[in-house]
């Protein structure tokens, strides 16, 4: 009897690649390389440490490692999009987050170093507070800084 997946929607592919990334991180997997290689060097005196001894080996790791590349990465993007997406869910389902997050992934490198300098400047503003949770946006660490300054220096001008 044939089991039905639970997946839906899941290519071909993507459940062979991941099926072979188990397998292949496994303990059972690398003891089976592992001996191969060991095989392969025993192997060497009886053929004379030949050109096609060693082409041997290094053909078949060539193959190999040519084709895990693959389906490695293949996994790790999987990964990757499942803890995007749950980041993403922790941080739209938080009040006191930040929502210009969600979906960071989808920003170039310069948009990223923006929201880097949001939250150097958030820190730098919240160093000398009691608490971590004090201030939980940019907008709020600014208006409590500013208000801060005015209680500290009510005949001083707050800067911006």
């Amino acid at each position: 009897m044939k089991k039905k997946s639970n997946k839906k929607g899941s290519s071909a592919f993507e459940k062979f690649a991941s099926a072979v990334c188990k397998a292949t991180g496994s303990t059972p997997a690398f003891l089976i390389a592992f001996s191969v290689v060991l095989i392969w060097a025993v192997s060497g005196p009886f053929f004379g440490f030949s050109e096609t001894w060693q082409l041997v080996i290094n053909t078949g790791t060539t193959i190999i490692t040519f084709l895990m590349v693959f389906l490695i990465q293949k996994a790790q993007n999987k990964d990757s999009l499942a803890i995007q997406l749950k980041l993403n869910e922790l941080v739209a389902s938080n009040d006191y987050s930040s929502n210009r997050l969600v979906d960071i992934e989808s920003m170039t490198e310069e948009e990223m170093e923006v929201i880097k300098k949001y939250y150097h400047k958030l820190s730098t503003l919240t160093k000398n507070e009691e608490s971590l949770n004090m201030s939980h946006s940019i907008e709020e660490a600014e208006k409590d800084h500013h208000r801060k300054q005015k209680i500290a220096n009510p005949n001083k001008p707050a800067k911006k």
